[in-house]
């Protein structure tokens, strides 16, 4: 049976209190901030006073044998024994079986504030070690769905509610990558809830997917060669030129007359680290964040082959990997951080004024003293520091993008709606390993997908791939004549050695390993001379059991001579007529 009490509490003894003794107890005395004269019990310490709660706790013995003690919030006893005897009948439905232990675990969670439970959420997942950033993109997601949708405890989420949510901005033009983000940033936090033992199923498990390949809101197409040599090209010449030619006023379009050499200088190193951002992006399909975070001591560029090892912290699955590097970006990458550590050392000479305490400008026809004299600098290292960021990536460097295409004279968006932006190098990136006949799967890791589907059919641009060479390597089949037994069968089938078909380098790209893709024409043909058949048997070299074609022509069986009146068949080698 359970009971209802006040609890107590002690708290540090009030400013200005008196102790005084009544009925043989010491008291404290003091007066509280409306002016009422206050007397509590003090401790048997007597620093401290001892303090009755004003609301009423209930003591019961729950469903699983445990004692409870629980707040009920009430002032009035009688209140707090309604709420005791509510109590109490949920541990006799756990105890005969109607409720299990877990169900009503659960009750006690749909009274507490739902701000209290996603607080709870977001410090997990800070605590499993989820970038910021994305905490702080999925709270405001998810907050943005709590708020218009009304859900103020577990038991408002409903799933039916965010279905017409995402519906409704469906309607109003939102896209259906953008829907899924929030449909995710619920069913997240659902699933943590049924994990935690707060909720019994996740309310947003069965919400719908959208499907983004039928609604794409953002088309990427990749560059050919010929449009990534002009964007090297202008991304290295522009900052140069942007400051030799007049950008507004009455004078805008005309050349500057003089630039000093520093000037110069600086802004020629400039558009060689714009050149080599875009040329990193394109040969390793770095995102742009990855690419921010690249440090000095990331490269390893004296190995063979060079490669940078990405931190799992700083990539985008948290995995960790190392990326090989062309020996060509290798080799610009050497010069671009020799370049950067010289110019770590070219730092100008500070002059020192005596009058000031602090750099000046150099006092001419002064005589003594420290005024006018140019104090050396100490010499600064000609290597840079591991965690020197081999590229400052600006923040703008989309509009930056945009600038040098326009430059260069390719066209942003394409005929089919299809747009170029920083992310469009990384699927640059990945059509050109397809184009160049690199196996799927080695594309895949080179991308580091999870799946091979998001590397063909996302990262890869069909209208790069040269499918009408493809077509090209097909064997001709004319219609005027059917194929002539010998060498035109043989060329047909890709198995004659002194036509090889292109079709096999161009689409079945190898590991590295030799292949055994060649005929046993030359011995079977002195076979057949040793023992006299005249014929030759044209056979391919893969260790694969096959069916024989039926025609003399393909497998070279021996002619059979007719017996009787029945015509040659393929049963006259083993069985004869008995006419």
């Amino acid at each position: 049976m359970g009971t209802v009490y006040k609890e107590t509490f002690t708290k540090p003894l009030p400013a200005g209190a008196k102790i005084i003794f009544r009925k043989g107890q010491r008291l404290a005395e003091w007066i509280d901030a409306k002016g009422k004269r206050r007397t509590a019990l003090l401790t048997a310490a007597g620093d401290r006073i001892s303090v009755e709660a004003g609301t009423y706790t209930a003591k019961y013995r729950d469903g699983s044998g445990i004692v409870r003690k629980v707040s009920t919030g009430c002032r009035d006893e009688s209140a707090a024994r309604s709420v005791l005897t509510d109590l109490e009948k949920r541990a006799d439905k756990v105890r005969s079986g109607i409720r299990s232990a877990a169900e009503d675990t659960v009750i006690d969670h749909q009274i507490t504030p739902l701000v209290d439970h996603i607080a709870d959420y977001f410090g997990h997942q800070a605590a499993k070690g989820v970038t910021s950033k994305q905490i702080v993109n999925v709270r405001a997601r998810f907050n943005r769905v709590v708020q218009d949708c009304g859900f103020r405890r577990l038991a408002d989420l409903s799933g039916v509610t965010l279905e017409k949510w995402l519906a409704a901005h469906q309607a109003a033009g939102m896209g259906a990558v953008t829907r899924n983000a929030y449909r995710e940033a619920c069913n997240g936090f659902g699933n943590w809830c049924v994990a935690q033992g707060r909720l019994l199923a996740n309310p947003f498990a069965n919400v719908p997917k959208a499907d983004a390949k039928a609604d794409p809101r953002r088309k990427r197409r990749s560059l050919d060669e010929g449009e990534l040599i002009r964007l090297l090209d202008v991304a290295r010449r522009r900052p140069l030129l942007d400051a030799m030619t007049v950008r507004r006023g009455k004078r805008k379009g005309a050349a500057v007359a003089a630039i000093q050499d520093e000037t110069r200088r600086r802004l020629d190193r400039l558009g060689q680290e714009r050149a080599l951002i875009y040329k990193t992006l394109v040969l390793t399909g770095l995102r742009k964040g990855e690419l921010t975070t690249l440090t000095k001591g990331q490269l390893v560029l004296d190995a063979e082959p060079a490669f940078l090892k990405l931190d799992a912290a700083n990539e985008k699955n948290r995995e960790g990997n190392s990326i090989p590097l062309r020996t060509d970006l290798a080799a610009d990458l050497r010069r671009w951080l020799a370049d950067k550590a010289k110019a770590a050392q070219e730092t100008p000479a500070v002059t020192f004024d005596p009058n000031h305490r602090k750099p000046g400008k150099r006092h001419q026809g002064e005589a003594g003293g420290l005024a006018g004299h140019v104090l050396p600098l100490p010499a600064v290292a000609p290597t840079l520091p591991p965690d020197t960021p081999v590229f400052t990536v600006p923040a703008g460097l989309v509009k930056i993008l945009d600038r040098d295409l326009r430059l260069a004279g390719i066209p942003k968006r394409d005929e089919r709606g299809r747009t170029v932006d920083v992310h469009a190098l990384r699927h640059t990136f990945g059509t050109l390993l397809s184009k160049g006949g690199v196996a799927p799967r080695t594309a895949q890791a080179a991308m580091r997908h999870s799946t091979i589907d998001l590397t063909m059919n996302v990262y890869t641009d069909p209208k790069l791939l040269d499918v009408a060479g493809a077509m090209e390597a097909l064997p001709a089949l004319p219609l005027s004549a059917g194929p002539q037994p010998g060498a035109n069968v043989l060329s047909a089938t890709g198995t004659d050695d002194s036509t090889p078909s292109p079709l096999v380098p161009t689409l079945v790209p190898t590991s590295g390993k030799p292949r055994t893709l060649q005929t046993i024409l030359d011995k079977v043909t002195s076979e057949s001379k040793e023992f006299g058949t005249g014929r030759a048997i044209a056979a391919s070299a893969y260790p694969v059991k096959q069916n024989n074609p039926l025609t003399s022509a393909v497998n070279g069986l021996r002619e059979v001579e007719p017996t009787g009146i029945e015509p040659a068949t393929f049963w006259l080698q083993t069985r004869r007529s008995p006419d």
